[in-house]
């Protein structure tokens, strides 16, 4: 195994870190939701998390392959692989992130979800984190409010 295939390797974990993000994120958003957790109203978190989804369904509909996915295939082949050939960690990675289906199939699922994530964002907005200054001896403390 050169060091091409470890690179391809890494590029699927990579790949499949920002689906998990993506995905676990959208879950963490709908429970924390429920069981009223203040920090995935969080705006950094939200928009990193919108900002993501939005770039897959922008790629899906623009007809872009993904740049992860064209990066671990050219790793593959230039290490003398078959592309999505690899040893254990990336194979089993790769088998469960991708699946075989016509282009359009994932085109509709990434708009559906990007669509069910602007819809939560809309209707469970991220906030800001207020700043309460509190009069402590004379002199001032800055906290993080809620």
């Amino acid at each position: 195994m050169t060091h091409y295939n470890y690179l391809a390797d890494a590029v699927v974990v990579i790949h499949a870190s920002y689906l998990g993000f993506v995905v676990l994120g959208f879950l963490a958003i709908l429970l924390g939701v429920l069981l009223r957790w203040k920090w995935v109203h969080n705006l950094w978190f939200r928009s990193v998390h919108l900002l993501m989804i939005l770039v897959v369904v922008f790629q899906a509909l623009a007809g872009i392959v993904c740049p992860l996915t064209t990066l671990e295939k050219y790793w593959r082949t230039k290490g003398g692989g078959e592309v999505y050939a690899g040893h254990f960690v990336g194979h089993w990675v790769h088998e469960l992130i991708f699946f075989d289906a016509p282009p359009w199939v994932f085109t509709v699922c990434y708009c559906l979800f990007g669509a069910v994530v602007v819809a939560t964002a809309v209707l469970f907005p991220p906030r800001w984190q207020r700043r309460n200054v509190r009069a402590k001896g004379g002199g001032s403390e800055a906290g993080l409010g809620d």
